[in-house]
């Protein structure tokens, strides 16, 4: 189908170029061979008389034109999937909708494992892929298409609709037989203690209270950097290391773990995880389900109570 001169399918073809990068891999994910998605480019050149790609080893680096392309055409393939496509009666019952998910994986285990066994139960054909923590999480709506991403609010932007959750807070963790924390942690000998802390995303962005104490230009010692709050636990106990991550993630390490938990010197308030959807979404009737349920088992959630020592 043309329009004023276009082929509409060279759109389709643009967005999954600019989401893979790579021309075989985008042929794959549309369903075309390379020759014609090679036939492709040359028409999208053709077309806006502009290479909009380069190559750089196997991947395609795009033009300043491509990259002006790329928001405007993802937006245009959603609100026609969203608006067009996707308006049929939603029956959860017989669904097979994959749901794309950005969280931590503080969020996968605390909360999100919960969502994963009552919507087995609900939908049993509806599926999950969940998404690694991105540099530029609002990016995962227009390039990567995803469903929901579930942060603390106050990384989350204004610029799509979201709800609140629950609310949780940062606690001290250490080896149960760590004798510094058999007393109260002063802040001077929280600050000097060897950490565990962990760091999100390619680069390596701090956690909240990590963020909170540079802002203030204070620096701690870290011993071992991990990738994730989850990886805290596992590397305190016979050590004289100490951790600090959500409360809840150490109530649930300290089950099956020798950790001792004292509440932190630092003057934090609790923290808001929330939930946000593409406002293309807003009237979808699979997304509308799933933020019911996000909510429902948000709800049942025990309230965060505080570390003592």
């Amino acid at each position: 189908m043309r329009f004023k001169g276009l082929d509409l399918n060279l759109l389709v073809a643009l967005d999954a170029l600019m989401t893979e990068r790579n021309l075989t891999a985008a042929a794959r994910s549309i369903n075309l061979s390379q020759p014609a998605m090679s036939a492709a480019v040359a028409r999208l050149r053709g077309y806006f008389g502009d290479e909009l790609f380069t190559m750089r080893g196997r991947e395609l680096v795009p033009t300043p034109r491509a990259e002006a392309l790329a928001s405007p055409v993802r937006d245009a393939l959603l609100h026609i999937q969203v608006s067009v496509i996707s308006w049929d009666e939603f029956d959860p019952r017989k669904s097979e909708r994959c749901f794309r998910v950005m969280l931590s994986d503080y969020m996968t285990i605390i909360f999100f494992q919960k969502i994963i066994d009552r919507v087995a139960r609900e939908a049993p054909f509806v599926s999950f892929e969940l998404l690694p923590l991105s540099d530029d999480v609002q990016e995962l709506f227009r390039r990567d298409g995803a469903d929901f991403l579930i942060l603390p609010e106050l990384f989350l932007s204004n610029d799509h609709p979201k709800a609140k959750l629950f609310e949780d807070t940062l606690a001290c963790a250490g080896c149960r037989t760590n004798k510094e924390l058999s007393r109260k942690l002063s802040f001077e000998k929280y600050m000097s203690m060897g950490h565990v802390m962990a760091r999100f995303g390619r680069s390596l962005r701090p956690s909240i209270d990590e963020w909170f104490l540079l802002e203030h230009g204070l620096k701690r010692r870290a011993e071992v950097v991990v990738q994730g709050f989850s990886l805290i636990p596992p590397m305190l106990p016979g050590t004289s290391r100490i951790g600090t991550m959500p409360f809840r993630l150490v109530e649930h390490f300290a089950k099956t773990l020798p950790l001792r938990v004292v509440e932190l010197p630092l003057s934090l308030p609790a923290f808001t995880l929330a939930m946000q959807w593409p406002a293309l979404h807003n009237g979808d009737p699979a997304s509308i389900w799933m933020r019911k349920i996000l909510l429902e088992e948000a709800s049942r959630l025990a309230p965060s109570t505080k570390a003592t020592a």
